[in-house]
Formats: C-alpha cells, sequence, structure tokens
C-alpha cells in the first residue's frame, strides 16, 4: 500500500491560513474565547473522574486541543479530554499507575498516526452503530456510578472499580448521606439544566461553578454548620506551570501488558475523533480528511503524556459550540487552547475553592447526555441482531470492561452480519431450462435449453467462507445422475475470498477425475483477477470462463451432445 502520493496528508491550518482575512480572524477568536470557557469545567471534572487531578486535566486540554488544531484534518475539531476516556483511564491508573498510562497514551498515539498513514481513516467509520451505542451508554452509566460518592457526600473512600460491588458499597451506606453536600450539588444541577432555557449560548456548567463556589465560599464563611469538600480539600494546592516534559521506562513486559489498553484507546478515539468530525461536516459543509485527523489526534496522543496528560480525542460538544459561535479554521481551536492556558497560569488557585459536588452535577449530565437513550430507544426498533449486539456491548462495558466490550462487541456484529448474509445468499440450481434474465428487471426474458447431462448453478451473492459450505453441500444434496458439466454461474459473485477459490479448486480438481467438465459464467473482472492470481484459470481451458450464461449453456451443450454421440456410438 502507497503512502505517499495521493495519501494528502496536508493539516487543514495550512490551507486556511492560505486565505486568512481579518474578519475570519475575529469570528475564531470569539469562537476560541467561548469554547475556552466551555471547555473549562469539562476538562477539571475529566480530569478528576479519570483518577488525577485537575491539573492534569486542564494540562491536556491545552497541549492536546492545540495539537489536535494544529496538526488534525477537521477546520472546526475542538480536542481534548472526553468522558469516553474516564473509564478506561481510570482502570489503567488503578492496574498500573500513571507511568502505565503514560505508556498505554503513546503507543495509541502510535496506533492512532499508524492508521492514519495506511488510510484507515474511512473504514473506521464503518464500525457498527450498535456497538457505538452500546458502549457509549455503558460509560455513560459508568461515569453516573463515579459520581454518586461526591455527590451525595457520602465521603467513601477506597471505592471499588467494579460496577456491582461500587453500587453494593453505595446501597449500605446511604445512612451517610450529607444533606448540605446533596442541596449543593441539586443547585448546580438545576443551574446546569435551567440555563440553555434562558440562552443556549450561555456555558451552563461554567456558571453552575461560578454560582455554586461563590454561593459555597460565602455560606463557609458567614456560617459555622456548612462545609462541603472542595477541590482544594481533596487535591491541595495546584500548581499554576506547565510541567518540563519527562520520560518514563519502557519495557516490553509492560508493553504487551498494555497493548489491549493502547488499542481500545485508539479506537476509540478514532471513533470519536471521526463521528465528532462527520457531524461538524454536516453543519459547516466542510470536508475532513480523515486519515489527517487520526495522524493528528495521534500526534496529541504520543505528546501529552510526556507533560503527564491523558488522552485526547475530539470533543462532540466543544466542537459544536466553535461552530455555533463562528469557528470556521482551526485558528478558533488553537485560541481555545490559549484561552485555558492563561486561566491555568493566572486563575488556577480559584479552582481550589469548586465544590466536588459541583463537579459531580457536571459529570452527570455529561453522563445522561451521552447515554442516548432516544437512540437505544430507536435501535430496539431494529432487527434483533443489532438489539443483541447493543445489548452484550453496554453490558460487558458496564460490568467488565471497556477493551473486552469493544473487542466482544465487533466480534458478535461481523458474526451475526455474516450470518445474514449467508441467510440472504441463495445458491440455485438448474436443469432443462434457464431464464437468462430471471432476478432482473428486463421486461424481455430469454430462456434457454439446457441439454441432459448439464447442471446449473447460481450464487447469488458473496463467494466467501460461510458460502463456499453452503455452496458445496448444495451440490451434493441436488446431484442425482453425474452430470457431464457444471456450469457456476457467478454474475452476481462481488467478490470471492481465499476458502471460496479453495472450494473451487478442490470441485475443478474433484470433477476433472471424474470426467466432468467445469464452465464458470458471468466472471467479474476482479473476481477473475483473483483466480488468476490463485492459478485456478490454469486449472480450466480458457474459452471455459465465459462473459456470459448463453456462451456457457451454449458450449455446455455441445460437450453434452458429443458424449452422447460418443456413447451411442
Amino acid at each position: 500500500m502507497s503512502i505517499t502520493g495521493a495519501l494528502n496528508l496536508r493539516p487543514k491550518l495550512w490551507s486556511a491560513l492560505t486565505h486568512y482575512s481579518m474578519n475570519r480572524l475575529r469570528d475564531d477568536v470569539i469562537a476560541g474565547i467561548v469554547v475556552g470557557i466551555v471547555a473549562l469545567p469539562l476538562a477539571i471534572a475529566f480530569g478528576i473522574a479519570s483518577g488525577v487531578s485537575p491539573t492534569i486535566g486542564l494540562i491536556t486540554a491545552i497541549i492536546g486541543g492545540f495539537m489536535v488544531s494544529f496538526f488534525g484534518g477537521c477546520s472546526v475539531q475542538i480536542g481534548g479530554p472526553t468522558g469516553a476516556f474516564i473509564i478506561i483511564v481510570y482502570n489503567i491508573i488503578a492496574q498500573f499507575g500513571l507511568q502505565g498510562l503514560a505508556v498505554a497514551t503513546v503507543m495509541a498515539g502510535i496506533i492512532l498516526i499508524t492508521m492514519g498513514f495506511f488510510r484507515l481513516g474511512t473504514v473506521i467509520k464503518f464500525i457498527p452503530y450498535p456497538v457505538v451505542v452500546g458502549f457509549t451508554a455503558g460509560i455513560a452509566l459508568t461515569i453516573f456510578s463515579t459520581q454518586i460518592n461526591d455527590f451525595l457526600g457520602l465521603g467513601l473512600r477506597d471505592i471499588p472499580g467494579q460496577f456491582i460491588p461500587k453500587w453494593g458499597m453505595y446501597l449500605t451506606n446511604l445512612d451517610r448521606i450529607d444533606p448540605v453536600t446533596l442541596i449543593t450539588g441539586l443547585v448546580a444541577l438545576a443551574i446546569i439544566v435551567g440555563v440553555p432555557y434562558i440562552s443556549k449560548k450561555l456555558p451552563g456548567a461554567l456558571i453552575a461553578i461560578i454560582v455554586v463556589t461563590a454561593g459555597a465560599y460565602l455560606m463557609q464563611y458567614f456560617t459555622d454548620w456548612y462545609h462541603v469538600e472542595t477541590i482544594g480539600d481533596r487535591f491541595g494546592d495546584m500548581p499554576t506551570d506547565i510541567p518540563m516534559p519527562h520520560g518514563f521506562t519502557l519495557n516490553m513486559a509492560t508493553i504487551n501488558m498494555l497493548l489491549p489498553s493502547a488499542f481500545t484507546i485508539a479506537v476509540l478515539g478514532a471513533i470519536e475523533s471521526l463521528l465528532s468530525a462527520t457531524v461538524a461536516d454536516g453543519v459547516t459543509g466542510s470536508r475532513t480528511n480523515s486519515n489527517t485527523e487520526l495522524i493528528g489526534q495521534g500526534i496529541a496522543n504520543l505528546t501529552v503524556p510526556f507533560f503527564g496528560g491523558i488522552p485526547v480525542t475530539g470533543a462532540i460538544a466543544r466542537t459544536m459550540t466553535n461552530i455555533t459561535n463562528g469557528g470556521r479554521t482551526p485558528v478558533a481551536g488553537i485560541v481555545h487552547a490559549l484561552v485555558l492556558l492563561l486561566i491555568f497560569m493566572f486563575f488556577m488557585p480559584l479552582i481550589n475553592y469548586v465544590p466536588m459536588a459541583c463537579l459531580a452535577a457536571v459529570l452527570l449530565t455529561v453522563a445522561y447526555n451521552m447515554s442516548g437513550w432516544r437512540t437505544i430507544v430507536g435501535i430496539f426498533h431494529a432487527p434483533k441482531s443489532d438489539i443483541w449486539v447493543l445489548v452484550v456491548t453496554f453490558l460487558l462495558t458496564v460490568i467488565f470492561d471497556l477493551t473486552i466490550a469493544i473487542e466482544i462487541g465487533l466480534l458478535l456484529a461481523v458474526v451475526l452480519f455474516l450470518r445474514r448474509v449467508m441467510e440472504n445468499t441463495e445458491i440455485k440450481a438448474y436443469s432443462g431450462t434457464l431464464d437468462v434474465d430471471e432476478g432482473t428487471d428486463s421486461p424481455n426474458h430469454e430462456v434457454l435449453n439446457v441439454a441432459k447431462g448439464v447442471s446449473v448453478y447460481e450464487i447469488d451473492g458473496p463467494f466467501f467462507f460461510g458460502i463456499a459450505t453452503k455452496f458445496d453441500e448444495m451440490m451434493r444434496n441436488t446431484m442425482t445422475d453425474k452430470p457431464v458439466v457444471r456450469i457456476i454461474r457467478m454474475r452476481k459473485v462481488a467478490f470471492i475470498d481465499a476458502t471460496g477459490l479453495h472450494n473451487l479448486e478442490l470441485l475443478i480438481k474433484s470433477s476433472h477425475k471424474e470426467n466432468i467438465h467445469i464452465v464458470l459464467s458471468g466472471v467479474k473482472p476482479n473476481v477473475r483477477e483473483a483466480l488468476q492470481h490463485a492459478g485456478i484459470d490454469r486449472m480450466m481451458k480458457p474459452e471455459n470462463i465465459c462473459d456470459h450464461i448463453t456462451q456457457a449453456v451454449q458450449m455446455a451443450n455441445n460437450i453434452a451432445l458429443s458424449k452422447q454421440t460418443v456413447k451411442q456410438s
């Protein structure tokens, strides 16, 4: 596969700056400032929920967001930490620590870059929708579960990572609910939900954090009974400087253990970023270079671990906020990163006063928006195979982990799809007469007389491993007297795989031993090429591979009649 020439890996920023104007700069700066403000509470919340500090969440949004905009293939994509990564990041840290997370993120970056170079940007879009909906809903429920402790003020420590034990601990400690913390969380939640009814352009999460934090500070200052846990209480004073790049230890044992998690991060990042880019293209009319976008995402994930960051991907909500506020080039994404950098440098001490219950309310809203319950209801009206894929992926995500869910979900989707293809692929047997135009819209139907001793088999669909066995069984079941000629009509065979080629090769060899002629009809150019590569064309006479069934039947009839004449004489 060539990775040069036709593979256009030019970041969108380069082409955007070619015909840039002051009006466009003004719009991008305004959009970037708004998105930066919206991204602030999300970066903090996602960092904490992932098991790291708010500082790490902001550093990821700053560096990762800059890299995605600078190197990516989407004009309006906003990158940073997202809710989709919370569970996988939390589990990696629990098992391997921050060093293990850094190694997994670097490997994920390399995988994403490799996917971009090998033009898998378009392929990744074809991951079955029920799989995406299933693990997204599972992530949403898991995020919801992680925030119950802070939202209710239970004050629990060493909470199990698994879903069922976690809820078991919650249910046995409901008597520890702190009414003050719960009321604080409910007020924040009410503000987040209510702000869009006033104006959809106002960042509800940020307004909730400002209002609730100010209210909580005043209540604690003027009363003796009000106290809620804040970010500062849990994490202490946080640094306000971007850390210097640092390395980490690599060894093959760690790499082997972390490879499945790295693959999950890469696939999840690719799905979410390309899904975000597709939605953005539908709104703006632009066209994302999927392969360049994967490489941009890969570079971001390859870079942030050296600054202590967590995985990065495109964020749909922030990208749509960018579009809504007039952002049309990657400059807006770069401005968003600079805004976060300024907040990080000059306003970080104020973040210490944010109540944990308020951040829990932000993440509960994120979980609800991620759940896609309306989509799930819609899929339950789809074929049963899609429902099973959705349910299995969802349950595996919630009960076990995301890596297993994606692997099993994809495998189940493929198996059920292949079964559906096999069920809808017909193999027909003809003798006596044959309607040339059967199964077409042609008004004129030519009927051919098939001589005695000639059997015609038509494969209606791809000739792959599942159909190869079905074809072999079909011939055995329909065979009464040994034919003189077997015609295999392949006009509807779009492709043939190695099993199909092997099956065909065995058929030709066994037929030759029984002195039976094989004639192929209607072979498509790509299938003919596969036959040539496999050497099957050299096992037959060139004239026995016919372009049309009329020619094939005429040849087969002549062979059958000549055989009968020889017998009679």
